[in-house]
Formats: C-alpha cells, structure tokens, sequence
C-alpha cells in the first residue's frame, strides 16, 4: 500500500475518531509537502473544519497528534494554516525501497486478456514526400502514448494510416513522367521517399510557373490554377487511376513501392512501428459504401450536381462534404472507410488519433458521422490533437522543399552528440562509440520533443537538445550510466549486502519518495494521455539523484549498511529512470 494510502486511510479513521465524521479515503485531499516546509506530505483539514467546531490550526494538530500516535509510518507532523504537514519515518522509506526492489515491474501494470483495448493512430504519411520533423513529432507522440497505455494496463493496438492516393501522389507521379528521365533509388543514389519528394518539389516548381504565365496573359490567380495545363494532367491522372487504368496504377504501385521502402527505414531509426498498416487506397471505397448507404437511410443526401452531404447543424456544426460531384471521396470518406475496416478486425474499446490540432474540426465532424453510422465507440473517439513543431529557422513548406526532412535531423542529432562527446569517448572503440552516439542524438530528439505539453506549439533547437546538463535527455542518459558504472564497480557487494539496520537521512528519505512517486505519474500520464508528464518525472528522478551524489559519499562510505543502502537506492533509480525512459521509447546506454 502506497504512503497516500495509508495516511488517506488514517485521516478518515481519526476524523471519526477525533469528530464522529464519517468520510471516504477517496475524499482527502493529499499532495506533496512544499520544499519551504518540513515534511514529505500534506493533508488539506478545510473540509473537517464544521465536525471540529475549531480552528484550521487546532484541527490540524488534532488530526497530527492522532495520525502520530496510531500510523506507525507517521513520525511527526506541523500545522501552517490549515495544512498537515506530514513527515514519514525514515523506517517506512526503507521498508518502501525494499518492496519497490524486489518488484522488477514496479510502476507497470500488467496487461490481461480481459484488458480494454486501446487502438492508436500515429504518423497518417503522405506518399509523395519523405517524413519531415512534423511527422517526427506526431511518430515519437504516438509511440510513447502506446507505450504508457500498455503500462497501464491497456491492450495497445499501433495502427497506421498511409495515405497513398489523391491528386498529390498524382502530382509526383507526373513529374517523375515528365522530368524523371526513369530515376529509380538505385540509379539516383536517393532512398525513394526522397526522390519522389523531389518530384513533389519539381511539380509544383513548374506549376507556379505556369501560373504566372496564365496571370501575365491578364487571368486571375484562382483562374490560372484551374486551367494550368499541368494540373489538368495532374487531375486527369487521378481519374484513371479511380478508373483503374492499368498504365497509372502499375506507375503508381512502382512510386509507392519506392516510398515504404523509404518510410520503413526511418521508423527502423526512430524505433518505431506499427502492429497494423491501412492503406488509403483500400479504405475509401469502403467510406463510399457506407456513405451511399447513409443516404437510402437519410443520413447524408445528395445535391444536384451528384456531389453528397451530411447536415450537421442540429449538432452546432455545418454541412460536411463527403463525396465531391464527380464521385472522388474526401479524407472524411477514407476515415470512415478506415474506421470500418478496424472495427472488423478489431473489438476496439476505445480509439485515439494522433493527429495535429489544425485537424481539431475534422475529429469533431469524423465522431459524429462514425456515431450515426453505428460504430460505438465512434462518438467518445479521442483525437489525441498536439501543437506545431518548428525551428528557429521559422515553419516549414513541403511544397517549396523547405521541410526540415527526418533522416538528415537524425543525421545530425547523432552527429552533435559524437561532436559533444569526443573527449568521453577517448577510450571508447569506435563501434561503441558510435552506438552511443547514436543512442544520445535520438535520446535527445526524443525527450526534446516529449517534455513539452504536447498540446502546445514548440520550438526545437537541436544544439540546445543535446546539452548534457539542464532537462534533457543526454542529462538523464549521463545519471543512469554515472549509476550503472558505481553498480559495476560494487558488483559483488551489491548482490550480498544488507541495509535492514541503515537508516536513511532526510536527502535519501526523499530519493525513495520520489522513487515511490512513479506508478501514481505512469497512471496519470494515462489518463492524460501526456509523455511530458513521464518526460518531467524522469527529470526531477535524476536532479534528485545528482544532488544526492553530489552531496553523499557512496563507495567512500564507512559504514557497511549505509553504503550497501546508497547502492541499493542507486541501483533502483537507474532501474526506474530506464523504466521510465523507455515509455518515452529512449535507450539507456550502459556508459558515456
């Protein structure tokens, strides 16, 4: 039983004792004791205050007095106003520090057959371009969330929605046609995300000059894009590929065969993946099905020019278009198609999309439609909606080839990391080294991105993300190695020594509270579907670590108990703080 446990236990017993109050453990409110006032948790005493007939000070004492004399974990306490500041004897924390030991899984929930079934949907790529830093956020936000629902408890089904189909994949497709001279990754030296995102770039280079032209000759901006003669190509490609004309989807197959090749090996570098794959290209038929049948069952409804609708006023929104008048489907269309298909493999109990906050109305639009058309957990999906990523350099434009792409941003956090490591690698062979530097320069992009609300727009700086001191993540990989290198140094004494007769000062005392903390952040961090809040804990467990290190003797210490304790408590932070990472999907390297 945690430490809150038993003083929220205690409380209601000495309220019923003390005031003839009867109360649930549930109600008392308890939270960590500010660092100016001596304690390690507080009890707010405002509620008891009518059953006391006393003062905040007086209730608070009273209750102190009783918790110290009846819960043998209470050793003493002080009132500031109608706060309990409670002190826990150091003999609980040890008695704390040897059950979290012994418990290798501490903080992580198993995951049972009768579990709920969390479906996650993250990375949703575009097949005419390489994944960008954009997508490196939504990949490294969906990965961690799986992870903590999986700690949780949750059955965790990563699902991935490729969208390989519309006018632009016909856009590259067009240009490889036309300016490609028969490229292929192998002749052109490119992974194939890369060549065909230049293609991208190559296409709408030569649309834009078309368009200007068009506009000299005296047409408006919005007329010359309509009848630029390489986006009529562009969509009269798109009409053969829904037509099936074999010339485009051999084409097509070809293009998007060089992409996945491209994406799979970025999400090997990344370290993510996923247990399911859709393709856009199978699920919007689907979505047209079911809408058609919307309309016999007077869901949706058709305007005169064929185009088909779903009125959503009555729900305070608008009218959604769902197919347009020539019968092509909308990304609408494909997440019902999707949403279809997913449910007939799978008995999802809820559902969680990865997925921009520029996207927030679609999500609104897509659990409305998903409810009318019977899928239960359609209304209560969660779009998991996270804030923009963007550089110093300011936002990034696929279009004009100014993204900063995922392969050379990993390129480089690795090669910052081995620049600001050399001297540690000094005797480290080159294998090795390289391997670390690896694992730093992704650690650093990782908990970079993580630490941060992911519900706000962030700014990443890649030089500032690799400083080994401050919230980052190389600061959290350099604790754990500085721990793991003080285990191998007392190996053999770790593995048989005794800490029952320790007693552990005020700074270890903390250490192990702050140990103790961590399966009450891994369920919040579910129920708010929130990295950061593993991101900033792991932070806090290593500064609290340091400051301990910094302050105490471990080797060094005389006293065999003491010493054989600050091993132990060593030994379980790196645990933790590995266990912790590792929801953040960073590695630990063995040193630095």
């Amino acid at each position: 039983m945690s430490i809150e446990d038993i003083i929220a236990n205690g409380v209601v017993e000495a309220v019923e004792a003390l005031y003839g109050l009867k109360t649930e453990a549930g109600t008392v409110q308890i939270q960590q004791t500010r660092k100016e006032f001596e304690g390690n948790l507080t009890v707010v005493v405002f509620p008891y205050l009518k059953a006391s007939h006393k003062s905040p000070d007086a209730t608070a004492a009273e209750i102190g007095e009783w918790l110290k004399a009846n819960i043998e974990a209470v050793a003493g306490y002080n009132a500031v106003k109608g706060f309990l500041n409670l002190s826990v004897s150091p003999r609980f924390w040890l008695s704390q520090l040897h059950s979290i030991a012994e418990d290798a899984d501490f903080g992580i929930r198993p995951v049972t057959d009768n579990s709920e079934l969390v479906m996650v949907e993250y990375s949703s790529p575009n097949t005419n371009k390489p994944l960008h830093l954009g997508h490196v956020r939504n990949n490294l936000l969906g990965y961690s969330l799986s992870r903590i629902l999986e700690a949780n408890g949750k059955r965790v089904v990563k699902t991935n929605i490729v969208n390989d189909r519309g006018i632009h994949i016909c856009k590259s497709m067009l240009a490889w046609q036309k300016w490609g001279n028969g490229a292929t990754p192998e002749s052109s030296g490119k992974k194939g995300d890369h060549l065909i995102g230049d293609f991208y770039v190559e296409f709408d280079k030569h649309f834009k000059q078309e368009v200007n032209e068009l506009m000299a000759q005296g047409m408006s901006k919005e007329e010359a894009e309509a009848k630029s003669p390489l986006m009529l190509e562009a969509r009269e490609m798109l009409r053969r590929w829904e037509a099936n004309d074999p010339e485009v989807r051999q084409l097509w197959k070809m293009m998007n065969g060089w992409v996945y090749d491209g994406f799979d090996e970025t999400y090997r570098r990344l370290g993510v993946g996923f247990d399911k794959i859709y393709y856009e290209s199978d699920t919007y038929l689907e979505g047209k099905e079911l809408v058609l049948g919307g309309i016999e069952k007077g869901m949706m409804y058709r305007k005169e020019d064929g185009s088909v609708w779903a009125d959503l006023t009555a729900d305070g929104l608008d009218h959604k278009l769902l197919l347009r008048s020539d019968g092509t489907s909308v990304y609408m269309t494909q997440d019902i198609g999707t949403a279809k298909l997913r449910y007939q493999d799978y008995p999802i109990d809820k559902m969680i999309y990865v997925v921009g906050n520029e996207q927030n109305y679609h999500f609104q639009v897509l659990a409305l439609l998903l409810d009318r058309l019977g899928f239960k957990w359609g209304k209560d999906l969660t779009h998991f909606s996270y804030g923009m990523v963007e550089l110093p350099e300011g936002k990034m434009k696929s279009r004009e080839g100014t993204v900063v792409d995922a392969d050379d941003l990993i390129d480089t956090m690795i090669a910052q990391a081995r620049e600001a490591s050399a001297e540690r690698f000094a005797d480290i062979d080159e294998a090795e080294a390289n391997e670390i530097a690896r694992m730093v320069g992704l650690g650093a992009l990782k908990y970079f991105l993580l630490k941060v609300d992911p519900r706000k727009n962030m700014l990443f700086n890649p030089k500032e993300s690799i400083d080994f001191n401050g919230n980052t993540g190389p600061f959290l990989q350099y604790t754990y190695a500085r721990i793991r290198s003080v285990c191998r140094r007392a190996a053999e004494e770790l593995a048989t020594c005794s800490y029952a007769e320790a007693v552990p000062n005020d700074k270890e005392c903390a250490l192990i509270q702050k140990l103790a903390d961590f399966p009450g952040v891994v369920a919040d961090a579910g129920r708010n579907y929130s990295p950061a809040v593993i991101a900033n804990y792991c932070y806090e467990l290593a500064k609290e670590y340091n400051q301990f290190y910094h302050d105490y003797s471990i080797l060094r210490e005389e006293d065999a108990a003491t010493r054989c304790l600050r091993l132990n408590l060593s030994a379980v932070v790196a645990r933790t703080l590995k266990s912790a990472t590792a929801l953040l999907g960073m590695e630990m390297p063995e040193r630095m």
